[in-house]
């Protein structure tokens, strides 16, 4: 998986095109960072979410920023050996995207 930095329009692109088919958006905070919230019934479905992410992530090596607080889990991805968003960013909010709807 490609980990160059992305940056200008290739970022937007990315962006619009990761958020084409979500409901809530990923946006890019003030920290330059991929940021987004996720809204579940209860704790036990976030729960549920964060344990299927955490399996997909450590697998490849790149892990979430992430706060809970119970049916609510605020995300935030960056890839530190780059300094910014990369590939693996998007291919880690993918998996989150399809997770949170399955």
């Amino acid at each position: 998986m490609d980990d160059r930095l992305l940056v200008g329009a290739a970022l937007d692109d990315r962006v619009e095109q990761l958020n084409a088919s979500s409901t809530a958006p990923w946006t890019l905070n003030e920290s330059g960072k991929l940021e987004k919230e996720f809204k579940f019934d209860d704790f036990n479905a976030a729960w549920g979410f964060m344990s299927r992410v955490a399996l997909f992530a450590e697998r490849r090596d790149h892990h979430p920023e992430w706060f809970n607080v119970y049916n609510r889990v605020r995300v935030e991805l960056t890839t530190h050996d780059v300094g910014g968003i990369s590939d693996k960013d998007f291919a880690l909010a993918v998996f989150m995207n399809d997770c949170a709807v399955g």
